[in-house]
């Protein structure tokens, strides 16, 4: 796995995607077909990328016995996100 800093970009893309969903209706997870699409990865490597996040208590994800499902962050994810992908507070 291409590593850079210590930190996967795949997974900052991931946040990032998780962090936007947030900021369109904060409680509303979004499925796991629509982060594939968004992220254009396979749905294997979205749930790899997934499984680490939420490893980390990054973000909650949601699987149905169907194949389904959802993720959304969690608060530490939140905060996280907030810190890294929020704008700077105008001065």
């Amino acid at each position: 796995m291409q590593q850079e800093e210590g930190v996967d970009a795949a997974l900052i893309a991931l946040l990032a995607l998780l962090w936007e969903a947030r900021q369109e209706a904060p409680d509303k997870p979004w499925s796991l077909a629509k982060l594939a699409k968004r992220a254009g990865v396979q749905m294997s490597t979205l749930l790899r990328q997934l499984n680490a996040l939420s490893s980390a208590q990054l973000v909650n994800v949601t699987t149905a016995e169907s194949g389904g499902g959802s993720a959304l962050l969690s608060e530490a994810g939140a905060q996280l996100c907030s810190s890294v992908f929020a704008p700077p507070p105008a001065e």
